[in-house]
């Protein structure tokens, strides 16, 4: 079998860039991704209040941020006067969420792929989806390889598939024995199928690789069980320090 789409995996994606090392999901985090060597980054987008795409991951500002509440409930103008890098450490003091438009900029100028998820908050699978592609067919030049769009909800693959069917797309997946993965990889062409790796065994592995799909395993901090998952096919890791994962592979 051969999926509807396809990508070229890499070995290493830095996770919501360079994650151990800056805080994820900025744009500190993604330039030092680059500055570490990493080929493409991954990071999350979830919509605004007043719908407007932004680089983040929670459902709520509280861990990231020194602001609280739902993101869906607060608007951009809020949003982009918090503090989302004192958290991680007093160097990072003053770092913004990004909008979706300032990623992808920045990745554009270091020369990265990147792998943009959608996460949306609860209710706004396909409208996240949506107006995250809606911003990658503004600004994504055509002549460079596409980004891989990702997500846990299949709603959200079924968006961006409408909207932008030559899109590669990966179905995001927690654990084994989901009864639904092949269905849902079938029914949105994914190229791709990203596990966790506390979960992913040879046997699904395997599986995976067997009906055609591309293999990501998330996330992947520790050199030797990233060199172990290749071992059984997963062709790209994804780490929050992908200087060492790169040397380890």
């Amino acid at each position: 079998m051969t999926p509807a789409n396809s990508v070229a995996l890499p070995k290493v994606i830095g996770h919501r860039g360079a994650a151990a090392y800056a805080p994820e999901n900025t744009l500190e985090s993604l330039r030092d991704a680059a500055r570490r060597g990493a080929g493409w980054v991954e990071f999350d987008v979830k919509l605004t209040a007043d719908g407007v795409p932004i680089v983040f991951h929670d459902d709520k500002l509280d861990r990231t941020t020194n602001g609280k509440g739902e993101v869906a409930s607060i608007n951009l103008e809020r949003i982009r006067g918090l503090d989302a890098g004192l958290w991680f450490g007093p160097t990072f003091a003053g770092a913004r969420v990004p909008i979706l438009e300032e990623a992808l900029r920045l990745v554009l100028i270091e020369g990265l792929g990147a792998n943009i998820e959608i996460k949306p908050c609860p209710g706004r699978e396909a409208e996240t989806a949506e107006r995250a592609v809606a911003e990658i067919l503004r600004l994504w030049p055509v002549k460079r390889p596409p980004p891989l769009i990702s997500s846990f909800k299949p709603a959200s693959l079924a968006a961006a598939k409408t909207k932008a069917p030559h899109l590669p797309r990966a179905l995001l997946l927690y654990e084994d024995g989901v009864p639904t993965w092949k269905r849902d990889a079938r029914e949105q062409a994914c190229a791709a199928v990203h596990c966790s790796e506390h979960n992913l065994t040879a046997a699904w592995a395997a599986e995976i690789r067997g009906a055609g799909y591309g293999l990501a395993a998330y996330t992947v901090n520790d050199g030797l069980r990233a060199r172990q998952l290749t071992d059984i096919g997963v062709q790209c890791v994804i780490t929050d320090a992908p200087d060492r994962i790169r040397a380890a592979l």
